[in-house]
């Protein structure tokens, strides 16, 4: 992951997702790409070609805001696709931090984490590691090799299309996730490590990666397949904390009086 390219590289990925109906432009003979061309771009924000060229070839890096909101009305960005290319345009400087000081969970943390013990719970940091877990989400999770990260799990575990019965859904919320946070993060070493790890071992994670999608991992529901509990849908919900802002836990709780709550009910029954 280029970090220096990364604000060319939305716009070019954005620029091939938008179709010239969804602009009001007319069709205008066979297109030999998909979506709209830089010219089209250029005349929807108000700006030169050769200028917007530059941006997508990343030479121009440092749009001005009223240039950042003529693009992001000409893409049609929804809210946080837009506060992405400011980030893009506006990067923090993040500079290597160890882990277990970028990372690291407090005792109050931890405890709230064992107090939901009826229902899967687990710390992540932005990237989606994943710091702690209680007992529940050990069940859920010990069989999968790669559990240490949401979206490692996702791409390089053999498993995981069993594990998750709508893996693209799940993919494409996990990488758009991601994208976010490259923005907002900048250049977080640890980000663009992870990022070049799934592009070298993952074909699928290449594919969802360069659309460029953006969305905060907030889906309101999870489907997952647990070889001994059977499946399960579970309601996700996240809690962050005013202390660890750049932490969260994610909850999962079922339907009361479903099959997903008996299913859960099964997967305790394994516990310890």
């Amino acid at each position: 992951m280029d970090s220096d390219r990364l604000l060319g590289d939305f716009l070019r990925a954005r620029r091939h997702v938008t179709t010239p109906e969804r602009v009001g432009l007319p069709p205008i003979g066979r297109r030999r790409t998909p979506g709209l061309r830089r010219e089209e771009v250029a005349m929807l924000a108000g700006v030169s070609a050769e200028y917007y060229g530059r941006l997508e070839q990343g030479r121009e890096r440092r749009p001005s805001e009223q240039v950042i909101d003529a693009l992001a009305r000409a893409l049609r960005l929804d809210s946080e696709a837009t506060q992405h290319l400011r980030e893009l345009a506006r990067p923090r400087t993040v500079g290597p931090r160890p882990v277990d000081t970028a990372d690291q969970l407090s005792p109050t943390i931890l405890r709230l984490l064992d107090s939901w013990n009826h229902i899967p719970a687990f710390v992540v940091n932005r990237r989606l590691d994943i710091l702690a877990m209680n007992q529940v989400t050990t069940a859920l999770f010990e069989w999968l090799p790669h559990h240490d990260n949401l979206v490692r799990l996702t791409f390089l575990n053999p498993e995981a299309r069993e594990f998750y019965p709508r893996w693209e859904q799940e993919a494409m919320s996990d990488v758009a996730h991601l994208h976010a946070e490259a923005g907002a993060l900048g250049g977080d070493p640890f980000l663009v490590e992870l990022v070049e790890e799934l592009s070298t071992e993952s074909e699928d994670f290449g594919r969802l990666w360069a659309r460029h999608d953006i969305r905060a991992r907030n889906q309101e529901f999870v489907h997952l397949r647990h070889p001994q509990a059977g499946e399960m849908t579970l309601r996700h919900e996240t809690v962050r904390f005013d202390s660890a802002p750049d932490l969260c836990v994610f909850l999962g709780e079922p339907e009361p009086g479903s099959p997903s709550e008996a299913a859960l009910s099964r997967l305790r029954g394994h516990m310890p």
